[in-house]
């Protein structure tokens, strides 16, 4: 029986299957979108995109196909056309279930990062091409009860709701004021395109309450490029008062 694959996350970046590629494939370049930064993070993209991982092409009527596919079957899609030179889609497809049911609310770590980093990639290529990233994050934070939920708090609440290209608008802890555009939502995540001095992609991965009891757990995300050491300070800043935590970027 043929393995049975179920498509994760699909985008259109609008650049040549050349320069997606080389962000595939080249370490460095993934730096721009995969993960976070952390103390592990060239180890981890290493393990992942040079040592776990072989390559796959086919080229046919104009359409050129090349696949990065992993030993668990996890397959990363990259496909162009010859009349579209500065439009590149991307898909990751990961083995089915076999036939199990699933339940609503289920949630795959796997499917979430790949949507994540996905997204990510599609933001670098579209937004900062080029540039080197410096992220943000606050991993594992208690979502609230619905008395006092996090993203109410952080003035995010009803975020969820939007469409997709809504204006985001909220108020921080601190009183300053956020405003972005939302680019994609699924149902356990969330990304923002936040405006202002600095173009910047915000992430919100909410895992529910009976993934992470007893309220569920929000991760936050936040890409940034081009700050210089000061912006980049408050930046820090204002991200540490936002969520309430120490930041652990580098």
């Amino acid at each position: 029986m043929p393995l049975q694959l179920r498509e994760i996350v699909s985008v259109d970046i609008p650049a040549p299957v050349a320069t997606v590629w080389e962000h595939l494939r080249d370490p460095q370049l993934i730096r721009r979108w995969f993960g976070w930064d952390y103390d592990g993070l060239d180890a981890e993209i290493r393990e992942i995109f040079v040592d776990d991982v072989h390559e796959e092409s086919h080229e046919a009527d104009g359409t050129q196909t090349r696949t990065l596919v992993w030993r668990n079957h996890d397959r990363l899609v990259v496909t162009s056309r010859e009349d579209e030179p500065e439009r590149t889609h991307v898909a990751v497809l990961r083995p089915g279930d076999g036939g199990l049911p699933t339940f609503e609310a289920a949630f795959d770590e796997l499917d979430e990062g790949w949507t994540q980093f996905v997204q990510q990639l599609a933001f670098a290529l579209r937004v900062h091409p080029g540039e080197d990233r410096v992220s943000l994050q606050a991993h594992g934070l208690d979502a609230g009860d619905r008395r006092e939920p996090l993203l109410f708090r952080a003035g995010l609440h009803g975020v969820r709701g939007l469409p997709v290209g809504a204006h985001v608008e909220g108020t921080r802890p601190d009183g300053s004021r956020v405003g972005g555009t939302l680019v994609y939502k699924t149902q356990h995540q969330v990304g923002i395109h936040l405006h202002g001095i600095a173009e910047s992609l915000l992430v919100l991965v909410i895992r529910p309450a009976g993934e992470r009891p007893p309220h569920g757990t929000v991760d936050a995300t936040l890409s940034t490029y081009g700050l210089d050491q000061d912006l980049l300070a408050e930046s820090r800043r204002r991200w540490a008062g936002w969520w309430g935590v120490r930041t652990s970027a580098v």
